[in-house]
């Protein structure tokens, strides 16, 4: 595994914080994957730490609470040094039932006021380092939320502002409030909608990519039988991506992957995140992983180097806009400010 004095970094936009070159999204540790061994999960977060990973990617709502309590127990339980460069982003605003169904997001001043104050309390931290809300609220201007956020940082208990899924527009009137570090959307080499409008506008404004997908829920990742039935909780199970004929046209773009990276020694994977990270030093990808042994795997897509004509041979074997069906249920793609 890399070492923490090799680990490449990136910067997240003009003005953001400089991480490591992947970061580690913790979502499926707590929640819409099926269940996870809580053990496995620090003991990957303390995994990630020692290779020099320093972003941590979390949202109040995975698990109502329980991402971030997690998170908090594998800091807390970290060697010292290792611990004092870890980065914490959240994102928030998303509003849940008991029983766990998503019912809409609150951007309004008062609720980012609340919903900070309360992770702070489960992070264990006396600041988040990038804060950002999870959808945009089609009731509350952008700029109302940005501001609250922007009065967190001016207060301490911020470092950065994020923002997340958002379109162009958002991201030009979220910039006029205040220094956006980065914008974190879904990216991959079957989703790359953000390539015509969204990833030049936050280029032009200075704003950084953290890009979470990158292996398209395990689409990509050359770890998922096309007979595999999916755990009760998972919610890939309403994902249109994963259904009948589109499964089976999206593993065959995988299998096409797959000889791509054969030829270059590599896993599906590494290649599929060596391809994201090829895209531009501006653009940090979370990995997903719940156990050490996919850390290591992706970890070792910072060993790949893709030529002209390895991407050349990436494209022709995944073409922008190949993939069948939607990322999303139509529910939920309709709280994506991203695809309107």
């Amino acid at each position: 595994m890399t070492s923490a004095t090799t680990l490449p970094t990136r910067t997240l936009g003009t003005n953001g914080p400089r991480v490591s070159a992947l970061g580690l999204g913790c979502m499926g540790m707590s929640a819409l994957y099926g269940a996870a061994d809580r053990a496995e999960s620090i003991a990957t977060v303390h995994a990630a730490l020692d290779a020099g990973v320093t972003l941590l990617d979390t949202g109040d709502f995975y698990g109502m609470g329980h991402n971030e309590l997690l998170i908090a127990e594998a800091l807390r339980t970290a060697p010292a040094a290792v611990r004092e460069q870890a980065l914490i982003s959240v994102k928030f605003g998303a509003l849940r039932t008991v029983e766990g169904r998503f019912t809409g997001y609150d951007g309004r001043p008062e609720a980012v006021q609340n919903f900070a104050a309360y992770s702070l309390q489960r992070l264990g931290t006396d600041h988040i380092d990038v804060y950002r809300i999870a959808r945009l609220d089609p009731d509350v201007p952008i700029e109302e939320t940005v501001g609250a956020i922007a009065e967190l940082v001016e207060a301490g208990h911020v470092r950065h502002i994020g923002l997340s899924e958002v379109g162009a527009e958002t991201l030009r009137r979220a910039a006029a409030v205040a220094p956006i570090a980065d914008l974190q959307i879904e990216y991959s080499l079957l989703s790359r909608g953000m390539e015509d409008e969204i990833l030049p506008t936050a280029r032009a404004l200075g704003i950084g990519i953290t890009a979470y997908g990158v292996l398209s829920r395990g689409l990509i990742s050359g770890h998922f039988p096309r007979d595999r039935a999916l755990a009760p909780g998972d919610f890939r199970s309403n994902s249109p991506r994963f259904q009948g004929d589109n499964l089976r046209h999206n593993l065959d773009l995988a299998d096409r992957l797959g000889k791509v990276a054969e030829r270059k020694g590599v896993t599906v994977a590494q290649t599929a995140i060596a391809w994201v990270l090829a895209q531009g030093e501006d653009i940090v990808p979370l990995v997903g992983a719940r156990r050490r042994d996919r850390l290591a795997e992706a970890l070792g897509a910072l060993d790949v180097t893709l030529d002209a004509g390895d991407l050349a041979a990436v494209e022709a074997a995944v073409p922008a806009g190949a993939a069948a069906g939607e990322r999303y249920s139509p529910a939920a793609m309709a709280d994506l400010d991203s695809e309107r």
